[in-house]
């Protein structure tokens, strides 16, 4: 099971500036534990205490998960981390 990860912009430098890349996971945690180990220093851009970083949303498919790092994912996911904008 194969995730794409497609990855924000200040993430690419640490993936020699790929803008996605392919990483097996069964759930967002896995992910971003497998993609910490394939690429070491994404990790603190995306988790802080253990759970997504406030501001930051995780699009899994077409949908941004509200489950955050326990979202399970489908095999040939695409998975999106943005910039959350907040408004009011």
């Amino acid at each position: 099971k194969m995730a794409t990860v497609f990855l924000p912009y200040a993430l690419r430098k640490y993936a020699d500036g790929a803008e996605q890349v392919q990483v097996p996971a069964k759930t967002l945690r896995e992910l971003v534990d497998n993609l910490e180990a394939a690429y070491p220093g994404t990790r603190e851009h995306l988790v802080e205490d253990d759970r997504l970083k406030p501001g930051l949303a995780a699009i899994v498919g077409h949908v941004a998960t509200r489950r955050g790092l326990l979202q399970k994912l489908e095999p040939d996911t695409e998975v999106h981390f943005i910039t959350a904008i907040s408004g009011g």
